[in-house]
C-alpha cells in the first residue's frame, strides 16, 4: 500500500476534531506529531518536518521507534507507550535526544498528551521543542496568543514573563499548586512584593547577569509552601527585542531530595549516621585552619572499642551493629555541640575538638568518654559491657596536618591498648618509634619465610615422675638481617593481624613433625610434640586437612602430636571452632588448654571441649613460692585436673623451689628455664636433663 493510501486510511480511522489540527498546523516552529495505538504516525506538522527532516508523506504510517527514536531508547519508548495505553501511566515531559533523518542527534524538550477520538481510539500527540533554538521558540510560543494553550497544558513547568525591573506581567502554570501565591497576588506586581527577600535577591542578581551575558542561565532556590519546603530550578532568558525576561520554573524537589540523599550517603555513615571518614577528615582540616588563625589548640581523639570483634563472633553482626549504634550515641552525649564525633570504619571512631586552652580540658573529656561506657548496654535482652581505648594527639604539638594528627592519635590508641585497654594515652615521640618498629616488622615479615629467616626452636618437657624428657614444645624464632632477632611477642600479633600466621603455622607444623620423627627414631623414645594454634588458624578451612596431610607425610602417629589452644580461640564461640576441635580430636591428636587460669571461663571450656592436657599459666607458677593464694590455686587446679583425668603441665618453672613444690603437689610435667630454654634442633638432640638439674 502506498504512503498516500496509508495516510488516507489512518487519517480517517483516527480523525481528530479539525480545530485542534488547525491549531497544530499553525504551530510551525514547534514539532507536533500524532501516533495511533500502534505508535504509527497519523499526524506530522510542518514543525516536525523542519525538526526531523522527514516530510509528512515519508513519516505517515511509520512507527515512532523506527522513525526518530535512537536505537538504545526504542525498547523503553515502546514499554512507556504501552504502560500509558493499558495502565494509564503518563509519559513525563523530559529533555531527550531524538534522531534526525540524517542520523544526527536532535535535542528536544518533549511533552505528551493522549486523546480519545470519536471512534474511541486512543492517540498520542508529542510536542517537541528544539532546545538548540529555545529562545526563538519560547518567544514565538509566548506570542502565539491562544493557539498554544493546549500544548502548554501538557508541560509541567511554570512560565513567567517579567520586565527587567522584576515586574511580573504574564504567566502560565499547568500545576497551580507550584505557585507560591495566587495569580491575583502577583500579576502586575514586582517580585519583591511577592517572594521572600533571599529569593528576590537571587532573581535580581540573575536578571542583571542574563541581560549582560545575553544567554540562557539557570539557578536554584527553595520556598516554604503548604506541602513543606519545595525546591525549584529557574531558567532565565532575555528577550532583547521586547526588553523582557522569560523565566521557566521547574519543581525539582524530588531530584533535590535524591541528590541530598546521595550527598548524605557520601558524607555520613549509614549505620550510626555519624560523619564518615571523608567528612571527619575534611572537618579536621577546617578546624586546623581555624586553630592556626586564632592561635588555638585542636584535639584528635582516636577511639577503638575493646574486644568488639568477640561480640560479632559470639553474638552475631546484628547485635554488633546495634551495639555500634548505641556506642555512637553515648560518644555524642559527652562532647560539646561544636565538636565532631565521626566513625572511621568498623569499631573505630574519632572525636575532633577545638578551642582548648590546656591539656586538662582534654583530660576531662577523655575521662568522661571512659566513664560513660562503664554502664552496661542493654541489647536484645542482654547486658553487654564495652570499654574504650583512646589515643590523643594535640595540634600543634603532635602534628600540623590532618594526616599527621590522625596517624599519631592512632599510635597513641595502640599504646592505650598495650597499657591494658579501657584507658587513654597521649601521643609521644616514643610511641611513634614503637609504631615505626611495627611497620618495619610487618614489611620485613612478608618475604621472611621465603628468605629462610624463620627457624623452629624446641623447649623440652620434663616428667616429674620419671625425671626424663618426654617431649618438647615447638616455638617459632625469627632472625632478620635488618631488624636482628625479633621477639615472638612482637611478630606473632602482627602475623595474626596480617593473616601471615596461616603460612607460618603450616611451616611450624611441618618442621616440628619432621624433627619429631627424626628425634623418636634416633632415641627410640615416644616423644611428643606440642604446637600452638592461634585463633586465625582456626578460620582456615583447610586446617584439619593440612594437619592430617603433615602427619601422613612425616609418618608421625597422631597421638604424639599435641595442639595447645588458648582461651582466646575458645571465646569466639563459633560453630567452626567446635567442628575443628571435634575433627582434630577424632584424628587422635591431643588437645591442651594453654594459659589455664588467665581467663574468666576456663572451667567451662574443660567441660565443653575434648581436652586431654591442662597447662597452668606461668604467672601462677612464678607466685607459688611467695604467694599463698597462687599456691592454693595451683594445688586446686592440679587436684581438679587429676579428677578429670587430665595431664597437668606447669610452664615457666625457673627455680628449684618451684620445681619441688610442683612435684609435691602432684604435677605431671614441667617446662621452663630451670631445665632448659628453647633450643635449636641440633642442641635439643644433644640435650641432657641431668646437666641442668642440681
Amino acid at each position: 500500500m502506498s504512503s498516500r493510501k496509508i495516510e488516507k486510511t489512518l487519517s480517517h480511522q483516527y480523525e481528530l476534531n479539525d480545530p485542534l489540527h488547525q491549531l497544530f498546523d499553525a504551530v510551525k516552529v514547534i514539532s507536533v506529531q500524532g501516533y495511533d495505538d500502534h505508535r504509527r504516525v497519523i499526524y506530522w506538522n510542518e514543525g516536525s518536518e523542519k525538526l526531523y527532516g522527514y516530510s509528512k508523506q515519508e513519516a505517515t504510517g511509520q512507527k515512532l521507534e523506527d522513525l526518530i527514536i535512537p536505537a538504545p531508547m526504542r525498547e523503553g519508548v515502546i514499554k512507556a507507550h504501552a504502560n500509558w495505553l493499558i495502565q494509564g501511566v503518563e509519559i513525563p515531559a523530559a529533555e531527550i535526544i531524538m534522531r534526525h533523518k540524517s542520523g544526527a542527534d536532535v535535542s528536544v524538550f518533549s511533552s505528551h498528551v493522549m486523546f480519545v477520538n470519536q471512534y474511541g481510539n486512543k492517540q498520542m500527540y508529542c510536542i517537541d521543542i528544539d532546545l538548540t533554538d529555545v529562545r526563538k521558540a519560547e518567544a514565538q510560543a509566548l506570542f502565539k496568543e491562544h493557539m498554544l494553550e493546549t500544548i502548554f497544558e501538557a508541560i509541567p513547568d511554570l512560565f513567567f514573563l517579567m520586565e527587567t525591573d522584576g515586574k511580573i506581567i504574564d504567566y502560565h502554570a499547568s500545576k497551580q499548586e507550584n505557585l507560591y501565591v495566587s495569580p491575583q497576588q502577583f500579576i502586575g506586581k514586582n517580585m519583591q512584593e511577592v517572594l521572600p527577600e533571599e529569593v528576590t535577591s537571587k532573581f535580581q542578581t540573575h536578571i542583571e547577569k542574563v541581560i549582560e551575558q545575553r544567554e540562557l542561565i539557570s539557578f536554584e532556590y527553595d520556598l516554604t509552601m503548604p506541602k513543606g519546603i519545595l525546591y525549584f530550578e529557574a531558567r532565565m532568558a532575555y528577550l532583547s527585542e521586547y526588553k523582557q525576561i522569560m523565566v521557566i520554573v521547574r519543581n525539582i524537589t524530588e531530584q533535590y531530595k535524591s541528590a541530598e540523599l546521595i550527598r548524605h550517603q557520601a558524607y555520613y555513615d549509614s549505620l550510626t549516621l555519624l560523619p564518615n571518614r571523608f567528612l571527619a577528615l575534611d572537618r579536621l582540616s577546617q578546624i586546623l585552619i581555624e586553630a592556626k588563625r586564632n592561635n588555638q589548640k585542636a584535639v584528635v581523639i582516636f577511639i577503638d572499642l575493646d574486644d568488639f570483634k568477640k561480640v560479632n563472633d559470639s553474638l552475631g553482626h546484628e547485635i554488633g551493629d546495634k551495639l555500634l549504634v548505641k556506642a555512637a550515641q553515648r560518644l555524642t552525649q559527652v562532647v560539646r555541640k561544636e565538636d565532631t564525633v565521626g566513625r572511621l570504619g568498623g569499631d573505630e571512631f574519632i572525636v575532633l575538638m577545638k578551642g582548648f586552652a590546656d591539656h586538662n580540658d582534654v583530660l576531662v573529656i577523655a575521662e568522661n568518654l571512659l566513664k560513660i561506657f562503664r554502664n552496661p548496654f542493654k541489647i536484645a535482652g542482654r547486658e553487654l559491657m564495652l570499654t574504650l581505648s583512646l589515643g590523643i594527639a594535640i595540634y600543634p604539638e603532635n602534628g600540623s596536618s590532618a594526616s599527621d594528627l590522625l596517624r599519631n592519635a592512632d599510635t597513641a590508641m595502640y599504646q592505650a591498648k598495650a597499657q591494658g585497654r579501657n584507658t587513654f594515652s597521649f601521643f609521644t615521640s616514643d610511641m611513634n618509634q614503637v609504631m615505626q618498629r611495627r611497620f618495619e616488622i610487618e614489611e620485613q615479615m612478608h618475604s621472611a619465610l621465603e628468605r629462610g629467616e624463620f627457624e623452629v626452636y624446641y623447649q623440652p618437657k620434663f616428667s616429674l615422675q620419671t625425671h626424663s624428657v618426654v617431649g618438647a614444645e615447638a616455638l617459632l624464632r625469627w632472625n632478620n638481617p635488618s631488624l636482628g632477632k625479633v621477639s615472638p611477642n612482637e611478630f606473632i600479633p602482627i602475623a595474626e593481624h596480617t593473616g601471615l600466621i596461616i603460612t607460618l603455622g603450616e611451616f611450624v607444623i611441618n618442621q616440628a613433625l619432621s624433627f619429631l620423627k627424626h628425634w623418636q627414631s634416633r632415641d627410640k623414645e615416644p616423644y611428643t610434640m606440642a604446637i600452638n594454634l592461634s585463633p586465625c588458624q582456626f578460620r582456615d578451612q583447610s586446617l584439619v586437612a593440612n594437619l592430617q596431610k603433615s602427619l601422613v607425610q612425616t609418618n608421625v602417629s597422631a597421638d604424639f602430636l599435641e595442639l595447645e589452644i588458648t582461651e582466646g580461640v575458645l571465646m569466639n564461640g563459633q560453630s567452626y571452632i567446635h567442628k575443628s576441635l571435634a575433627e582434630i580430636s577424632a584424628l587422635g591428636i591431643t588437645l591442651s588448654q594453654d594459659d589455664f587460669g588467665t581467663g574468666y571461663s576456663s572451667l567451662s571450656y574443660l567441660r565443653q571441649y575434648p581436652f586431654n592436657v591442662l597447662k597452668i599459666d606461668r604467672s601462677f607458677i612464678q607466685g607459688i613460692t611467695t604467694n599463698k593464694s597462687d599456691c592454693d590455686l595451683v594445688k586446686a587446679t592440679i587436684a581438679m585436673a587429676n579428677s578429670l583425668e587430665l595431664t597437668v603441665v606447669a610452664e615457666g618453672v625457673e627455680t628449684e623451689q618451684q620445681f619441688t613444690i610442683l612435684k609435691s603437689l602432684g604435677c605431671d610435667l614441667v617446662q621452663g628455664f630451670y631445665f632448659s630454654k628453647p633450643l635449636p634442633p641440633n642442641q635439643l638432640l644433644a640435650f641432657s636433663p641431668e646437666q641442668h638439674l642440681l
